[in-house]
């Protein structure tokens, strides 16, 4: 039996939901089931604000982007010259008492806001090309349990702790598996709420095309054998934000 097929279905429960919930990737139905559960249930809209506090350090090295400058004169030149061709010169009135002029004005509002929001996920800088992926790791009858995102442009898995504690003498150590092939180490967990780990060239893009991540728990300083010696205590598939 191959380590993927060991590490069983991963575990459900609200940790997970709210986490997945902060970072925008359940899909329409469980993001308004989720929503309601916030405004009906406080202890789950309790885990909901301390996901958005635990995942704050991981976007600490993502500055917000302003929208390039030469954006909005575009936006003026496409949206106020269509409404000048559209204006009878007939009989000239203020431009204050004009229609067109406020509908001009309030679309512009809208496009630009809209430009705002969408510029820094619609045009990333160029040594961002891909998407930062995300799993839920965790394991039946295993109490541990991380969320992981890996950021593509920085090279790096970042791990929250959520639940489960290693042994003494112990260490949890965080593993990359492609289809039936070995499992590749990634390294030793650093013990704390966050962590974060550097990715080799070797497995960036493997990691780009969707991998499974697990958890086992090995000696202090990691498996001496370059496979996992100990039980996988968590595991989940990386899927696209």
């Amino acid at each position: 039996m191959t380590l993927a097929e060991d590490i069983g279905p991963e575990r459900g429960g609200d940790d997970p939901l709210a986490a997945e919930y902060v970072l925008g990737v359940l899909d329409a139905d469980e993001r308004q089931i989720a929503s309601r559960r916030i405004d009906a249930e406080t202890d789950f809209a309790r885990l909901v604000d301390g996901w958005e506090v635990n995942f704050s350090p991981l976007a600490a090295a993502y500055p917000e982007i302003e929208p390039p400058t030469s954006v909005k004169p575009a936006i003026d030149r496409r949206l106020f010259a269509s409404t000048a061709s559209m204006t009878t010169p007939v009989q000239p009135r203020g431009l204050w008492s004009s229609l067109a002029f406020w509908r001009g004005l309030a679309a512009a509002a809208v496009a630009a806001l809209a430009i705002y929001i969408a510029v820094p996920l619609l045009n990333p800088p160029v040594e961002q090309p891909q998407a930062r992926l995300v799993a839920s790791l965790a394991a039946e009858g295993s109490d541990v349990k991380y969320l992981a995102v890996y950021d593509a442009a920085h090279h790096e898995v970042g791990l929250s702790h959520v639940s489960g504690e290693r042994a003494a003498g112990k260490d949890f150590e965080l593993w990359m598996i492609e289809g039936k092939n070995p499992p590749v180490s990634m390294g030793v967990i650093p013990a704390g709420a966050t962590a974060h780990i550097i990715v080799s060239p070797a497995a960036r893009q493997k990691l780009a095309q969707g991998a499974v991540l697990a958890v086992s728990l090995e000696p202090s300083g990691g498996s001496p054998t370059g496979q996992p010696t100990g039980p996988v205590v968590a595991a989940g598939d990386l899927k696209s934000i």
